[in-house]
C-alpha cells in the first residue's frame, strides 16, 4: 500500500455518529460526529463537517471541525479551512485565509489533558 494511499473514504452526503478508529489514512467529505483515533492520517475534505474530539497522527484540513484536535505529528490548515476549537500539535501549517477559533499548544511532549487530570 502506498504511503499516501486512502484506507477509508466517507463521502459527500454520508452522516456518521460515531467512534473512528484506523490505521494509514481516512478522508471525510461528509458529516461525521463523534471521536476519532488513530496514529495515521485525517483528511476532511473541503465540504465536510466533523464535530467531535480528534486525536490523529497528521490532520489536514480543508473543510469545518468543530472541537479539540490533538495530531502527535502536525496539523495543515488549508485556505478554505475552518476550525472551531483547540489544537495541539508539535507542528502546524496554515495557508492564508485559513480560520482558527480556539487555542494553540505547540511543543514536542504537548498533549491534551485526559477527563481525569486536573488542569491548573
Amino acid at each position: 500500500m502506498a504511503r499516501d494511499e486512502i484506507n477509508a473514504f466517507l463521502g459527500t452526503g454520508t452522516n456518521y455518529n460515531g467512534k473512528l478508529h484506523f490505521q494509514g489514512a481516512v478522508r471525510i467529505d461528509g458529516n461525521f460526529n463523534g471521536e476519532i483515533q488513530s496514529d495515521g492520517t485525517l483528511v476532511v475534505g473541503q465540504e465536510a463537517m466533523v464535530d467531535g474530539q480528534i486525536r490523529v497522527g497528521q490532520l489536514v484540513l480543508s473543510g469545518n471541525i468543530r472541537g479539540d484536535v490533538e495530531a502527535s505529528d502536525k496539523v495543515v490548515l488549508h485556505k478554505t479551512a475552518n476550525l472551531h476549537g483547540n489544537i495541539t500539535t508539535p507542528s502546524l501549517v496554515v495557508e492564508e485565509g485559513a480560520v482558527l477559533e480556539g487555542s494553540l499548544m505547540m511543543g514536542k511532549g504537548t498533549h491534551l489533558p485526559e477527563s481525569d487530570e486536573i488542569v491548573e
